[in-house]
């Protein structure tokens, strides 16, 4: 759970939530075949730096950071002849904008690793 107050008062959001939301808008974006699952061992870790339990997660990884925003990890296979520099920035652009736009949390970082090429 994501909790965050504003003008209007306290607000949650689940975290499958946000997860299928980023999901969804990556997988939508120019050049990305799919998001891929990220290692137990790299979640397991991701998890604890960031003071949760950990869970099984395809590639999305959200935790908050001291400021209150959010910080997003995306683990994603590209399409073969693919700008990767051009594809990264428009899903970090598209990625925060759908985010904020949707829950009204600020996003402080998206971090994109591309982990695999599809023919």
């Amino acid at each position: 759970m994501v909790d965050f107050e504003n003008h209007i008062g306290k607000i949650t959001v689940s975290e499958n939530y946000l997860t299928e939301l980023v999901k969804h808008t990556v997988t939508n974006c120019f050049g990305v075949a799919d998001v891929c699952s990220v290692s137990p061992f790299k979640a397991a870790v991701a998890s604890l730096t960031a003071g949760r339990a950990y869970r099984k997660n395809k590639g999305v990884i959200i935790r908050t950071d001291r400021s209150g925003g959010l910080v997003i990890d995306l683990h994603i296979k590209v399409t073969y002849g693919t700008n990767i520099t051009a594809a990264v920035n428009s899903i970090t652009h598209k990625v925060s904008f759908t985010v904020e736009e949707a829950t009204g949390i600020d996003v402080s970082r998206v971090n994109v690793f591309v982990d695999d090429m599809s023919a």
